[in-house]
């Protein structure tokens, strides 16, 4: 190893806590350490080269170090690198609102930003439960999440989240939120279609008994993905939304993962028409640049708020960095590329390539279910393929195998026995046939030849 790497892991060790990392394990190891990036590949200080199987966490759109983003940073950088939105605007704020209303489902018209999708979900709930007050119904304040729902990590986020391993220890510092079903396929006796009845069922009969206290529903439309990629059955999101409607339930839509065509549209609301009175965007919003998030607001939540200055219904709530002219000028760079290049219509081409190598997979002994929508897919790994029995926690088995694609030349990362698949948008059909083979041979090294056992 040489010199500079040995000194950078070393204080790498000592000074840095990662996050969703056991430091113990971490440290047992030679860190990765990320130098540069150029297209869809990462390069460590090593000089060695990666496939960004995960898009970064999920964020990336373009690639790595693309032209137009870094001049439309650069150029920015020369006017202002931050103002604030407290009481006044800034130019890039603006202009990048417009755009996001002109492409957001139908009625969504008003911008608040912040800058991560944990952010801007808190925003979301904290304007869902005051819109309530402010319009004279203070008995509104429940939330409904559905299970195995991840929206962010901050603490209101986490209380309308429901991942016992990310969110049980902080249980005392919540507040309490009602559960549904998310309509999981795999392991449900009556398959999709039973799945999608419970939800909704559930769903039902909660608004039904409750809804006089609820204040809104908050979901990952189309694919849930902290919980291991699960994707809705057809229809499912829009019989939701049509209950929220009949029972005067306001719907937040947590598009944080699925916007910006991830899911083979813009935003996966627009898979099904539905409109949401409140939608959270981040990751992809600046293109995986720039820390930038919004909440956007249908006109029906904003105009609660709309009052005499003595009436004290302001929305209370911002950040400092709220509006930040560098974020929001990258941000507007992304969505012009996207529009130039017809990112989003090229998805669904993509989409079916990546299905076609997945279902290659699909008679591998260890291989359970393979979950896609659009650029979003996990693979579940099981030790038993007959019963669907799961490995257990302490095999490392999603561990192992993104242990083994990275030294195959991928990134990515695992969730429980789920190995994820996201790559960047741009990803040509070459480099994703590529990827996929690394992914294949590293469940296949690991799962039937004990790779890493």
């Amino acid at each position: 190893m040489d010199s500079r790497y040995e000194r950078l892991a070393a204080w790498d060790k000592s000074y840095v806590w990662h996050p969703f990392t056991q430091m113990k394990d971490y440290n047992r190891t030679d860190p990765l350490i990320i130098e540069r990036g150029e297209g869809i590949m990462l390069y460590d200080v090593q000089g060695r080269a990666y496939y960004d199987g995960f898009s970064s966490v999920w964020l990336n759109v373009h690639g790595h170090n693309v032209p137009e983003l870094n001049r439309a940073i650069e150029e920015q950088l020369g006017k202002v690198a931050h103002s604030t939105l407290l009481g006044m605007a800034n130019v890039p704020a603006v202009e990048l609102a417009e755009k996001l209303v002109r492409i957001a489902p139908a009625g969504l018209t008003k911008v608040f930003y912040s800058d991560s999708g944990a952010t801007g979900v808190e925003i979301a709930i904290k304007m869902a439960f005051q819109y309530w007050r402010n319009t004279g119904v203070p008995g509104r304040t429940k939330f409904i999440t559905m299970n195995q729902a991840y929206h962010g990590d901050t603490i209101g986020a986490v209380s309308v989240g429901s991942i016992p391993l990310y969110h049980e220890t902080f249980r005392p510092m919540l507040f309490s939120s009602y559960t549904v079903p998310y309509p999981h396929a795999y392991r449900h006796e009556g398959g999709a279609a039973g799945a999608m009845e419970e939800t909704l069922s559930q769903l039902e009969s909660l608004l039904r008994t409750s809804g006089d206290e609820i204040a809104a529903l908050i979901v990952e439309p189309i694919v849930q993905g902290a919980s291991g990629m699960i994707v809705m059955p057809p229809g499912c999101l829009r019989r939701m939304a049509g209950l929220c409607r009949e029972y005067g339930v306001l719907l937040i839509a947590d598009e944080v993962a699925t916007g910006f065509g991830r899911t083979g549209a813009m935003f996966a609301c627009q898979l099904e028409d539905v409109s949401p009175d409140l939608m959270v965007v981040g990751k992809g919003l600046t293109g995986g640049y720039l820390p930038v998030a919004a909440t956007l607001a249908s006109d029906l939540v904003y105009n609660a708020f709309y009052a005499d200055y003595e009436e004290q219904k302001t929305f209370f709530h911002g950040h400092s960095f709220t509006g930040n002219p560098l974020g929001c000028a990258v941000a507007i760079a992304s969505l012009r590329l996207m529009e130039e290049r017809g990112i989003v219509e090229a998805v669904d081409g993509k989409a079916a390539l990546t299905a076609g190598r997945l279902a290659q997979l699909a008679d591998r002994p260890h291989v359970g279910d393979i979950r896609q929508q659009g650029l979003m897919a996990g693979i579940e790994l099981v030790r038993d393929k007959a019963a669907k029995t799961p490995y257990e926690w302490s095999e490392r088995i999603g561990v192992r195998v993104c242990m083994r694609a990275r030294e195959l030349g991928m990134l990515t990362r695992p969730l429980g026995n789920v190995v994820v698949f996201i790559p960047p948008l741009v990803s040509s059909d070459a480099e994703l046939a590529a990827m996929l083979d690394i992914l294949a041979e590293a469940i296949i090294d690991v799962t039937e030849e004990g790779w890493g056992a």
